[in-house]
């Protein structure tokens, strides 16, 4: 239950703070005076969509907060403590701000979360009818809605069994479907794939080839310059036959001696014996490596250079079929022989989907008839309650009717639900979508919503304008009613009818100011003679009307002897 609702620059509205709690309350005011603007603080503080042009002018957002009564071991302070949220001492406050830009921020419990979380919270605290609700009965969403509400937790455990059906079979059905639709393209593809794998698979290219195959070819085709070069360089270190020149290492070793002589007087020359002794190291090694290099140079290079240059050829050839890089031949070599795999497993795969579709198949016709069955049986009780319900709502001769006719499988079940209307003997039933007006639309979603609440009750019921198209005994019971269904939930209804405000227990007005702001004072709670004012007001024109004040208080009068 909402206890209290304040309200800032949202619309009209500057500032309130609207006193709601338990029973019926009403909310009345002049046209224009920011009555609407409670269901639409309502609205956001359970997530419905923000508009920016909602912020009053000048003001930089609008604001709102709602301090509920809950169940501290509940589910709905299991969902707030999820979202970091508390409950404290049995109320929860949720507020949603909305800037001029267009940014939205909510708090739930004290802390910040997503909008989602507030709109989680909304479909365990609050049902919220207006006019565009009333409206929406019209579609056969809705009336098939309404009706699975009515039929209970029975139904709703068949359809989550339904549904998860459903899912299972048009998952297999349509990955059935994608394979056999293409079958003859996917053998054409294992087939291409095959002889691609083959073809890649008789030159086994290996990891890292590429660039060994190419230094082997650089080195092949320059194999003469290449002893030339390591020939000159190994005679100018250490000659294989000295013709009386001196050489790279006899020259260094010829120095080292020379300095040795003479490095006992002076230490400084000490290093340069160092440096030159490990020349004549490091000159002999170069000696040796370039006669081991001599010694290894292929004799054939022409022949060794042929083969590798075919071997590049060939694996060139892979890459520009399946490249473009030597990387991408090496992926699809891995990847094409997973999907090649795949594709031959195609014909057990399609006999798999085809027992799992007729396994699913069979699941889903036994739960979509179950869900059927408990349809057909909640429609005629449904049917029932709500035209005798109907009756007192001044529609003594209306008939509703509630049809389950058989329909596709769809993700809601296979059922087409109608809701269908006779409003007086003898007329034939049709759809409310079609035959009903504002007025005995207004009813009907009203006496739907009585009867579902002895079922399955709702904290708090908004109704913004229920009484839309309605007058005179029919306003009346509409008022009734409403107050029949405050004594298991809460009810806040915003009228323009006396006759349905007489029935409130809770009577608040909000008022203009001469500024044309509604402020924290013109939001009033009414009782006594302002109660009686605000009647007449709402059924002469004027608050000051004798007659509309003898009329307020006989309604008055009505409402606390009637009882619900």
């Amino acid at each position: 239950m909402i206890e209290e609702l304040a309200i800032r620059d949202l619309g009209v509205i500057a500032e309130a703070t609207l006193p709601l709690g338990p029973g019926f309350t009403a909310v009345t005011g002049e046209t224009g005076a920011g009555k609407t603007m409670v269901v639409t603080a309502l609205g956001l503080v359970l997530g419905a969509r923000s508009d920016a042009g909602a912020v009053r002018a000048g003001a930089a957002q609008a604001w709102v907060e709602g301090r509920w009564l809950v169940p501290g071991d509940g589910p709905v302070a299991e969902r707030a403590a999820e979202a970091g949220g508390a409950v404290e001492d049995g109320e929860l406050l949720l507020s949603r701000s909305v800037s001029a830009e267009g940014r939205s921020r909510a708090v739930v419990g004290g802390r910040s979360a997503p909008i989602g979380v507030l709109t989680e919270l909304a479909d365990r605290l609050v049902v919220v009818h207006g006019q565009a609700d009333q409206q929406r009965l019209r579609s056969t969403s809705a009336q098939r809605d309404a009706l699975d509400r009515f039929a209970g937790e029975a139904l709703a455990t068949e359809l989550a069994a339904y549904r998860g059906a459903y899912d299972a079979w048009r998952a297999a059905t349509g990955e059935l479907e994608e394979l056999t639709g293409a079958h003859e393209a996917r053998l054409r593809e294992a087939a291409e794939l095959r002889a691609a794998l083959e073809a890649v698979e008789a030159i086994d290219p290996q990891p890292g080839e590429d660039q060994e195959l190419s230094g082997r070819a650089d080195r092949l085709s320059n194999l003469e310059e290449l002893r030339t070069a390591a020939a000159e360089a190994h005679e100018l270190l250490s000659p294989e036959e000295p013709d009386g020149s001196a050489d790279a290492v006899a020259l260094v070793g010829e120095a080292k001696r020379r300095l040795e002589r003479v490095a006992e007087h002076d230490a400084a020359l000490a290093p340069a014996v160092t440096a030159l002794t490990e020349a004549g190291f490091l000159l002999t090694d170069a000696a040796a490596e370039l006669a081991g290099y001599l010694a290894g140079l292929d004799a054939d290079g022409a022949r060794e250079l042929e083969a590798v240059q075919e071997r590049r050829a060939e694996i060139g050839s892979l890459v520009r079929r399946y490249g473009p890089t030597y990387e991408d031949l090496l992926e699809f070599r891995a990847t094409g022989g997973l999907r090649l795999v795949e594709l031959d497993s195609d014909d057990d795969r399609i006999a798999e989907l085809e027992s799992a579709v007729g396994a699913h198949r069979a699941e889903l016709e036994a739960t979509a008839g179950r869900v059927s069955e408990l349809r057909r049986a909640a429609a005629e009780r449904l049917a029932d309650e709500v035209t005798v319900e109907l009756a007192a709502l001044a529609m003594p001769d209306a008939k509703l009717v509630v049809t389950v006719e058989p329909a596709d499988y769809g993700a809601h079940g296979a059922d087409h639900v109608q809701l269908l209307l006779a409003p007086h003997p003898g007329a034939e039933p049709r759809s409310v979508s079609k035959g009903a007006s504002g007025g005995e639309l207004s009813r009907v979603m009203l006496a739907i919503e009585v009867v579902i609440a002895g079922i399955d009750p709702v904290p708090t019921f908004v109704f913004d304008e229920v009484d839309a198209g309605v007058g005179g005994a029919a306003a009346i019971e509409i008022g009734r009613r409403l107050a029949r269904l405050a004594t298991t939930s809460q009810v806040i209804v915003v009228t323009h009818l006396a006759q349905v405000a007489a029935f409130a227990t809770n009577h608040l007005t909000v008022v203009k100011g001469t500024d044309g702001r509604v402020t924290a004072s013109s939001v009033r709670a009414l009782t006594g003679a302002d109660r009686e004012a605000e009647m007449a007001r709402l059924l002469s024109g004027l608050a000051d009307s004798e007659s509309g004040l003898a009329h307020a208080r006989e309604l008055l009068g009505l409402a606390e002897t009637a009882g619900v």
